[in-house]
């Protein structure tokens, strides 16, 4: 069996190291022309850390990232609201682990290069249709910038091409542009002092009106005291402000800062985090309506490409990786790829699609709004403000969000 994927992200690298593992012919395209360690962090949930253990890779994910103990949620004014242990310490079998994704990204295209070999991943190659004949796909793709169209042969095609997946508008032409919330999202990485316990994620604020999330990367460099801070900004704009859902699209300091002006949380500074940043980027949180279909004969999807989602629970990433070794599973003890593509949909296409629905209704972020209309300019004990009932809301909300799929 061969297999093209199309996308060398998260999940289009992992499904090729998993099919592989497999033992499963497979060859990779992406339309960049060249592949360089890009974005910010990324959380990787526990069942997720355990797929890539199962690759022979926890070793070197552990060198790179951060091994997530807590979840500290404050109000704008650093009020403790409630926290809940992550990863291990909530008794899971693997860790959870904040890592930079291009950092990722960098190990699981060079595993592939390794393991599969230097031609496995083909750069500069656009796809653009695929068709079916003779119990194989035919695919064209257009090189270095719609120079020289080419094609080529595979008995199945995995769309693992993100938000904008070619792959998905083959199959869904008229399907339109990405579904936004109202939410702006700004992201960066700054040098900061080590917070918490050093290995803490903390949110602030709600999706109401402002939000901040921040997480260690790892030491700023070796046997520094600061760390690299990943923070993300989620402000909720008006609804003719959606902009531009490109993930690498650059934002401006001044249009986020003043939303975090006066903000001291655990000891981080905000407005000194955001302001230490050398890039900002900027994005709307988009996602798209669940599909009732994902495989079409022997062409499926997978990842962002198949189920974007809002970035709650620290899902998007996760879900490609489980996608990743359903797919490799079910096409490796299939008779056909036909069969096995089928197969991999019935086993994760509800579940996935769950989790955007889940996401969509981010049900402890209405507890947290709760907060900010009882106690306005802040409070001294969480008991004053929430009930115990309503405090489990939040708890309940983050497990369905990030439970094992």
């Amino acid at each position: 069996m061969r297999v093209l994927i199309v996308g060398a992200g998260i999940g289009g690298l992992t499904t090729a190291l998993s099919l592989h593992a497999a033992g499963i012919e497979v060859r990779v395209i992406d339309r960049v022309p060249r592949l360089r360690p890009l974005g910010v962090g990324i959380n990787l949930l526990p069942h997720a850390t355990g797929v890539l253990a199962e690759l022979g890779l926890h070793d070197a994910l552990a060198a790179r990232a951060v091994a997530t103990s807590e979840l500290v949620h404050y109000d704008r004014f650093g009020n403790e609201i409630w926290r809940e242990p992550r990863g291990v310490a909530a008794g899971h079998p693997w860790p959870q682990y904040s890592v930079h994704r291009g950092r990722l990204q960098a190990l699981l295209l060079d595993t592939v290069y390794d393991r599969l070999g230097p031609g496995a991943v083909r750069t500069g190659s656009r796809f653009v249709a695929a068709n079916e004949e003779d119990r194989q796909v035919r695919v064209t793709i257009d090189e270095h910038g719609g120079d020289t169209a080419t094609e080529l042969t595979a008995d199945a095609v995995i769309g693992a091409d993100g938000l904008h997946s070619a792959v998905r508008a083959h199959l869904y032409p008229d399907e339109g542009p990405p579904r936004w919330n109202g939410i702006r999202m700004w992201r960066g990485v700054a040098t900061a002092a080590r917070f918490l316990t050093g290995t803490s994620m903390l949110m602030a604020g709600s999706n109401h009106a402002a939000k901040l999330v921040a997480y260690p990367l790892g030491p700023a460099a070796p046997g520094s005291d600061e760390v690299l801070v990943n923070w993300v900004a989620e402000v909720r704009m008006p609804q003719d402000g959606q902009g531009e859902a490109e993930w690498t699209y650059t934002g401006r300091l001044d249009d986020v800062a003043p939303h975090y002006r006066g903000w001291r949380i655990a000891g981080l500074d905000v407005a000194e985090l955001l302001a230490a940043s050398e890039t900002v980027l900027e994005y709307p949180m988009v996602d798209r309506d669940p599909l009732p279909r994902w495989s079409f004969g022997r062409i499926s999807l997978l990842g962002d490409a198949a189920h974007p989602m809002y970035p709650v629970g620290s899902n998007g990433g996760s879900q490609a990786i489980l996608d990743a070794r359903s797919v490799a599973a079910e096409l490796a003890g299939a008779d056909d790829p036909v069969a096995g593509l089928a197969a991999y949909e019935s086993a994760r296409r509800e579940t996935a699609n769950s989790v955007v629905l889940a996401n969509r209704d981010i049900p402890m972020d209405r507890t947290l709004r709760m907060v900010a209309e009882r106690a306005p300019e802040g409070f001294d004990r969480i008991e004053d403000v929430l009930t115990a009932e309503e405090l489990r809301a939040i708890t309940d909300g983050y497990r369905r969000t990030s439970a094992v799929r």
